[in-house]
């Protein structure tokens, strides 16, 4: 999760062979909110989504939708979710719909973007804010895996 930001130094996630660099006006603001699923196998709940590491995950164990909840103590702005998948390790537990949703509380949350996914691998970035602020002016690109 990225939120636009001036001066902030550049956040990294690392993780398996691959490395996630955020441009220098967003920062990471994972780490400022209080994280929960719907369910999970046990050892691969909240902590192994968290751990930046590309070799846990997150195992989802009941009923859909699967949910990933994700609570700020107070309103921020977000413009960038990033998210590792890779249908050809996961297959059947990869995203095939994800659908972000904001709100004041757990009942009152409306989807505010709905992504498609096909056989996904690598890092999807999926823009909040209408473009994506990855681009400079003039640059053009789809959301797809690097």
């Amino acid at each position: 999760m990225a939120e636009s930001s001036e001066g902030e130094e550049e956040g990294k996630l690392t993780g398996g062979n691959q490395q996630l660099m955020v441009d220098d006006d967003l920062r990471e603001m994972g780490k400022k909110a209080a994280w929960s699923v719907s369910s999970c196998k046990p050892g691969n709940g909240v902590a192994s989504l968290r751990d930046d590491n590309l070799d846990t995950y997150w195992q989802s164990d009941g009923a859909q939708p699967h949910l990933v909840n994700i609570q700020f103590q107070k309103k921020v702005k977000l413009q960038l979710v990033v998210l590792y998948v890779d249908f050809k390790l996961d297959e059947s537990y990869t995203p095939s719909k994800i659908s972000i949703r904001a709100g004041d509380g757990f009942h009152n949350l409306k989807e505010i973007k709905s992504v498609e996914l096909a056989k996904p691998t690598g890092w999807m970035y999926i823009s909040l804010s209408g473009s994506d602020p990855r681009l400079k002016f003039g640059e053009a690109t789809a959301c797809s895996p690097r």
